[in-house]
């Protein structure tokens, strides 16, 4: 039994909106000062994460998966691929504003077992940032108008953000990061995105992004239903839990850490983003120091874990 917790390496992506601020913030080492995204906990044939650690270190989390499902309970999934993503994206200017689609419309049109529900919890923002969360259309007929005739300032919903701010953003809804924004994204392992406008930016060649309005009108949810839950919080010896949301295909956390504490593992599996600060986790008496910008996972068949020190972490499951 693999019982030890299963730390990953970032894997970068340039972005036509991407900065340097990944280095700034976590002391990444990104390639270019265009860098958007760290995919911190990935399993998808175009990324995924090195193994840092123990016997299984230099495979990635894919080979993980397909080669050691025991370390994730994967007799519980049926859909046969890792469920989730986790990436830390920067914001240097606005992202696309763009929609996913359900799992249903992913299988049948783009032969993927997901979808892209999707949450953020806001890192870093600058004054005045702000996302774009849905849109005030109320029928399909009048989203679809909107589009055509190019009135986005009446389309789309703006909503100003703050560190700490967590948003659900479940399949269907038009959104985009606003620049000067620094997000934690948790979402399903999927990578389709469907662009409906861009600010009609061009690359260095002089070329605009490519759109797809037929299919971001076939799947955006009409009208626009904000989603917004309730934060409990529950207190133990040193542990500050928030629940930020438990929703269908993800449960996520923000734990603050004080002091030291024990838990038992109940989940298939814990992927464990640090945010800030440091600690330690001991697992059946071996001991790891963890620090701000690690990701990594508990796996399943651990029986329980210490925590000790001072720290902010990111904690989600299926």
């Amino acid at each position: 039994m693999y019982n030890e917790p299963i730390f990953l390496s970032p894997i970068y992506k340039e972005r036509i909106w991407g900065g340097k601020k990944l280095k700034e913030e976590f002391d990444y080492d990104i390639p270019n000062d265009k860098t958007g995204e760290a995919w911190v906990i990935a399993a998808l044939p175009n990324g995924s994460n090195k193994i840092e650690n123990g016997p299984l270190a230099g495979k990635t989390l894919l080979d993980l998966w397909k080669q050691h499902g025991e370390l994730f309970n994967t007799d519980a999934n049926p859909s046969g691929e890792y469920p989730l993503l986790v990436k830390v994206l920067d914001a240097n200017d606005d992202l696309s504003v763009q929609v996913h689609p359900g799992d249903e419309f992913a299988r049948e049109v783009e032969g993927v077992p997901y979808g892209k529900t999707e949450c953020w919890y806001v890192l870093k923002a600058e004054p005045d940032a702000e996302i774009v969360l849905g849109h005030h259309a109320q029928t399909k007929e009048e989203l679809e108008n909107m589009i055509e005739q190019g009135k986005w300032d009446e389309l789309l919903r703006r909503e100003k953000v703050s560190p700490g701010d967590f948003f659900y953003v479940p399949s269907g809804t038009i959104h985009a990061i606003g620049k000067g924004i620094m997000i934690l994204e948790i979402q399903q392992s999927s990578d389709i995105t469907y662009r409906v406008y861009d600010y009609d930016r061009t690359d260095d060649e002089g070329n605009k992004r490519e759109l797809h309005l037929e299919r971001a009108k076939q799947v955006t949810a009409v009208p626009h239903e904000r989603t917004q839950s309730e934060r409990p919080v529950q207190k133990e010896n040193g542990l500050h839990i928030e629940k930020l949301i438990g929703a269908k295909y993800f449960s996520v956390f923000h734990w603050h850490l004080d002091g030291e504490i024990s838990r038992e593992l109940t989940e298939d599996f814990l992927q464990v983003s640090v945010i800030d600060g440091e600690a330690s986790i001991r697992v059946d008496g071996k001991s790891f120091q963890i620090q701000k910008g690690q990701h990594f996972i508990i796996p399943h068949g651990v029986k329980s874990y210490e925590l000790e020190g001072k720290a902010e972490l990111v904690v989600s499951h299926v």
